[in-house]
């Protein structure tokens, strides 16, 4: 039975339920299963060995999705060689490439939680009622502990992109 938490999170004031555990920092980074396209799927493993901070957003086609994601695409191009910034929302695949190749977006590698949501339910981010991703930020270190968590209260806020880089910077 997928555990659900209540009273953490809000859409636009609204009472929102997420599926699965509450992820903690020191806790081993849960694995998942996410589209990289429509065929290909990756896991935890694919990025073996180094940092990884995690941008969760709902969709990319919203105000706060698509400016999350521009600002760690910037932020991506200073972080090294050893920092790999993951973008991951339920959108489509083929609709990741379409915003990315709009947008400009060429740091930051866009997953899919699509298919089963392994992600969303490995990471307490599912959101029972809608069955998007919740806002949030995960920065796991290079032997996949991980070192910061950000679960936003509010799905419409930013979250807290200087602490998020912050915590990246101390692993580099």
């Amino acid at each position: 039975m997928t555990q659900e938490r209540t009273g953490v999170a809000t859409l636009k004031g609204n009472p929102i339920t997420l599926l699965g555990p509450e992820v903690k920092v020191g806790d081993k980074a849960p694995d998942f299963k996410v589209n990289k396209n429509l065929m290909e799927q990756v896991s935890l493993a694919e990025f073996a060995g180094k940092v990884k901070l995690i941008s969760v957003v709902p969709s990319l086609d919203t105000g706060v999705c698509d400016a999350q994601t521009r600002r760690f695409n910037e932020e991506a191009a200073k972080l090294g060689d050893n920092v790999v910034v993951l973008t991951i929302s339920v959108d489509l695949p083929f609709a990741q490439s379409r915003w990315c190749g709009a947008a400009g977006i060429d740091k930051v590698i866009t997953l899919s939680d699509y298919k089963d949501h392994s992600f969303g339910l490995a990471y307490g981010v599912l959101i029972k009622e809608i069955q998007l991703d919740m806002r949030s930020i995960f920065v796991i270190d290079a032997n996949d502990t991980v070192q910061y968590v950000e679960y936003l209260q509010e799905m419409t806020e930013h979250p807290n992109y200087e602490n998020a880089i912050a915590a990246v910077q101390k692993l580099v």
